[in-house]
């Protein structure tokens, strides 16, 4: 990958960054799920339950990485309805499990 499809990356990740009310950077996955790829939200799931039980195994906490929320969605026929989501929140794990390439 070269030096600026890095850095288009990068800004595109930072712009979909949010922040709870205490301050807390934080991504939805499902804002995440179309940038990494990932077509189907079921894939993603799979994709993001490696670094999961990367968090279970170190004896860390995971919800203060990967926290299970659900949001409303809107659909075509102009109604919501809640869909599963995941919070996640910056931390080393996650980038050295996603860097030697444990998720797949």
């Amino acid at each position: 990958m070269n030096s600026e499809s890095i850095q288009e990356l990068t800004t595109t990740f930072a712009g979909h960054a949010q922040q709870t009310e205490s301050g807390i950077e934080f991504w939805q996955g499902r804002d995440l799920q179309p940038l990494l790829g990932y077509t189907q939200w079921r894939n993603f799931v799979s994709f993001i339950g490696k670094p999961k039980t990367a968090f279970e195994r170190s004896g860390r906490e995971r919800k203060d990485h990967c926290a299970d929320v659900s949001k409303m969605v809107d659909l075509g026929s102009g109604s919501q309805r809640g869909a599963e989501d995941i919070m996640l929140m910056p931390g080393d794990l996650l980038v050295r499990t996603r860097t030697r390439g444990v998720w797949a």
